[in-house]
């Protein structure tokens, strides 16, 4: 039977990366030791034998060692996860809010704060708990039965039975049911892509392995978990299993909490401001009313009215609607949003992280050239390489499909298949011979340096040459050449043979013609390029984290258009001091070689610099990075538990798309950020007004209710903000959560409100005649008529400016000319001031302590909203020219 074909690069071509010794883990170097040893020494380290252990054995085992399952998240009851998510800072403010409200009987302002909590929490509950998932998706990958020996008897057991000590019988098809050691293998290829990254499959067999660096993925007889066996037969002894593999070390990793992102922090950062500035005015105004005017209780609830108004209560609504709406728009373009604050990561991406293999790839093995020995192309290797392919009988391997597949010949009318000699790991090639143009020609294919021990002559066009010593090297150059670019190279050669020779031995591999060779690759993605070029001119770096050899990665590198400052190895990093691997960290773009451990590390680091990551990845080795990242983005097609640590899942292979989500995810921060702004800016000048106003004032510049419809009405009016436009130049770069920015906007904007709030005290005051208002004999009216138009006059101008001012602030624009706001915002900024306006002159006016305004007051706000627009244009534009829009 014909065996399989999968060489390896040259060692000749390839520069050992490094020897410094890796620090391996306990379990690491239990492996390693059973695999430096002879099958006989492994199995005696073990205490098992080629018959496998006794049931009784078994059972003592797995109270010893535990079930080989994978680690699994606790699961947290719904109760406790409402009550965790309930200790967030915002939450308690507004749940603290609201009980004072109840106890003092502003029920109405408890229910609406009530409702932003239960939205709040409600929807983060339900689209939070999906991720716990990530475990679960791990144990699918691996099979629930396999094959061993007990008692010297072939049985079949549940995987998590099996235990250290067991013999495990694999064949095609199978998954890698634990970390094992090979003792006997035949035509044996399994695939670790998932797990290192690297596309091609690797030759497994059952002799010791020299121990050089102490990767454990080097060793040429160990099987890991979750990897899968892709031709031939072999045994295997169990070495670890469960949460001791490599794959369970992965999956314990998956259970820890999640770190949080920079949208985590920048909400954080921004909800402590706001509470700090709300205790610190509550307490003021609270003091300040209590002795000025006597009556603490009334001081108590206009302090309580006044931390409901300073609350932004419906920053979990506009961060939600804003978020899910991004959610929306980019499931249209086929991706899925499975977190919804990681949209908002994504638009502040500076460096995406990416693996090579099926992310920058397609992941299969390709043709890519066919060449004489001087590297000129050639028919006739490709022929050749064609015949051996088609006419081998054992089980197509990758290459032969390769092979096939690049090529459209009808062969079988000219030529027949007269005989073969199967692949072997000794000779590490194959042959067969075909009746051709009249002769029986014996076709070998396979490791260069194994085809080279049996040639004699190499051909160029139509002549041949003797092979002597003196030009092998020159001939060889070839070959490193192809090396060095990342190719997987194999060797074609043929003999012709009489036509009564019609049966072939091994014997007849010599004296043959070295035709030249092929030459193999993963080929990039035919988005890849373009992809790399949108994202860097979005002002993305992009880096290579990979598992795969610097060579190949070289190559990838220069196919999609990315230019390497530096490409470091795993074995580069093992042993740099803290200082100097932040320094590779940041200066190089490509590394190669790593582990699973290494990206996360990687990655951890480069957000400890302060850099926003994004990982891109579709295997289990990519899982870490993924879940350390801030935003993990995964693809379709990628494994189960890479698309569960994953926060955004690509529906299409198209890497295109990255571009259009990070640009989504930017308008989705910058719309949040003009309702942070406003939000904080707004407070700000309130707190001077409430302040002034609790000094100047012998009454409550505005009743209780008062305050609580002014907030109602002005958050109804910021719901327009998820829909707004954003100005096209605000999305070519990232954006980022800069608190100390949102503290100088609001200490340079907030006060320009404060002075025309004072300009309305004023105009109240002294034109309006409620300096006399203690006078009621004086015949002007009321003392408590002249309390309501003060209050109704700072309501009106107070709910116009701050409704009317998002439009202003919402862009570094001329407002209305240079940029326009939606349609929907438009609406609900028009509807809440018609709305201010109306509600002095309607039916609830009494209810609510509004008194009609004088027909001239009017005149006087559109003069006080007109120079506020401009005054504060001119002073946000400053502002962004010193400063920054972010």
């Amino acid at each position: 039977m014909t065996k399989s074909i999968f060489t390896k690069v040259s060692s000749s071509s390839m520069a050992k990366e490094a020897k410094t010794p890796h620090s391996a883990t306990q379990d690491e170097k239990l492996l390693l030791e059973a695999c430096s040893a002879s099958v006989q020494q492994a199995l005696f380290k073990l205490n098992s034998s080629q018959t496998g252990l006794s049931g009784e054995e078994a059972e003592n085992r797995l109270d010893k060692y535990g079930r080989n399952e994978l680690a699994h998240s606790k699961e947290v009851g719904i109760w406790l996860d409402i009550f965790n998510r309930c200790k967030s800072p915002l939450v308690i403010q507004l749940l603290a809010i609201a009980i004072i409200s109840v106890l003092l009987g502003e029920i109405k302002s408890a229910i609406i704060v009530s409702l932003m909590v239960l939205l709040s929490v409600g929807l983060s509950f339900v689209l939070d708990r999906r991720s716990n998932r990530a475990v679960e998706a791990l144990g699918k990958r691996v099979q629930s039965h396999a094959d061993i020996l007990r008692d010297g008897k072939e049985i079949e057991v549940p995987i998590s039975e099996i235990v250290p000590g067991d013999i495990i019988l694999l064949h095609a098809g199978s998954i890698i049911p634990a970390d094992l050691r090979i003792i006997s293998a035949k035509d044996f290829f399994v695939s670790q892509s998932v797990l290192t990254g690297e596309s091609l499959p690797l030759e497994k067999k059952s002799d010791p392995h020299k121990i050089e660096n102490g990767f454990v993925f080097e060793l040429s007889n160990a099987c890991f978990q979750g990897s899968n066996v892709l031709s031939g037969t072999a045994r295997g002894i169990v070495v670890n299993t469960g949460v001791h593999t490599y794959f369970g070390s992965i999956s314990e990793r998956l259970t820890e909490t999640r770190v949080k992102t920079s949208f985590d922090i920048g909400v954080q950062s921004f909800t402590y401001l706001m509470i700090r500035f709300m205790l610190l005015m509550v307490f003021a105004v609270f003091l300040i009313n209590g002795i000025s005017k006597g009556n603490w209780i009334e001081a108590l609830l206009f302090g309580v009215s006044v931390a409901v108004g300073l609350t932004p209560e419906m920053l979990p609504m506009i961060v939600t609607v804003n978020l899910a709406k991004g959610a929306l728009t980019m499931s249209k373009k086929k991706v899925i949003v499975k977190h919804l604050s990681s949209i908002q990561n994504f638009g502040a991406i500076d460096t995406l992280c990416t693996d090579k293999t099926g992310t920058l790839t397609q992941d299969k093995v390709v043709l890519e050239k066919h060449v004489d020995i001087t590297g000129k192309e050639s028919r006739d290797v490709l022929l050749y390489a064609y015949l051996n392919s088609f006419y081998q009988t054992g089980l197509r391997n990758l290459i032969d499909r390769a092979v096939i597949s690049s090529i459209d010949l009808d062969v079988e009318p000219k030529c027949t298949l007269v005989d073969e000699l199967p692949f072997d790991f000794q000779r590490r090639r194959m042959s067969v011979a075909v009746e051709y143009e009249g002769d029986h020609v014996l076709i070998c294919k396979g490791a260069v340096e194994e085809i080279y021990s049996v040639c004699s002559h190499y051909q160029i066009d139509d002549e041949v040459y003797p092979l002597i010593q003196m030009i092998h090297d020159d001939l060889y150059e070839e070959v490193e050449d192809l090396n060095n670019e990342g190719y997987r190279v194999l060797a074609i050669a043929y003999r012709e043979f009489p036509r009564t020779k019609t049966s072939f031995t091994i014997a007849d591999e010599a004296s043959m013609i070295l035709l030249g060779y092929i030459a193999f690759f993963d080929p990039p993605k035919d988005s890849s390029h373009m992809a790399i070029a949108s994202l860097q001119n979005v002002g993305v770096k992009v880096k290579i984290l990979t598992g795969d050899n610097a060579l190949v990665t070289a190559k990838v590198c220069k196919d999609v258009g990315l230019e390497i400052d530096r490409i470091v190895t795993g074995n580069e990093l093992l042993n740099l001091s803290d200082s100097d691997f932040i320094n590779v960290v940041e200066e190089a773009n490509v590394f190669a070689k790593l582990s699973p451990s290494q990206k996360e590390k990687v990655i951890h680091t480069l957000r400890q610099q302060g850099h926003v990551v994004g990982y891109l990845g579709d295997g289990i080795n990519d899982s870490p990075a993924l879940r350390a990242s801030d935003v993990g983005i995964s693809v379709d097609s990628a494994v189960d538990v890479a698309k569960e640590a994953a926060d955004i899942v690509l529906l299409e292979k198209s890497l295109l798309v990255l571009e259009e989500g990070i640009k989504e995810g930017r308008k989705v921060f910058a719309n949040i950020i003009k309702y942070i702004r406003m939000g904080a800016s707004s407070n700000f000048g309130n707190m001077f007004s409430v302040l002034g106003a609790s000094i100047l004032l012998p009454f409550l510049p505005m009743k209780p209710v008062q305050i609580l419809i002014n907030n109602l009405l002005y958050d109804f009016s910021q719901t327009g903000i998820p829909t707004d436009n954003v100005d096209p130049e605000l999305v070519q770069k990232p954006l980022k959560w800069h608190i100390e920015n949102i503290k100088k906007f609001m200490i340079f904007i907030g006060p320009i409100s404060s002075i025309f709030d004072y300009a309305t005290f004023a105009l109240m005051w002294f034109v309006f005649g409620s300096k006399f208002y203690l006078d009621v004999a004086s015949g002007g009216g009321s003392q408590s008529y002249w309390e309501s138009l003060f209050q109704t006059g700072w309501f009106v101008e107070s709910l116009l400016t701050q409704t009317l001012i998002v439009h202003i602030i919402r862009t570094r624009k001329i407002p209305f000319f240079g940029s326009i706001s939606s349609f929907p915002m438009m609406i609900t900024t028009v509807l809440i001031m018609s709305i201010g306006v109306w509600l002095p002159y309607s039916p609830l006016a009494e209810t609510l302590g509004f008194v009609p305004l004088p027909a001239h007051y009017w005149l006087w706000i559109a003069g006080f909203l007109l120079s506020y627009s401009i005054i504060t244009h001119f002073v946000k534009s400053w502002f962004f020219k010193k400063f920054g829009v972010n």
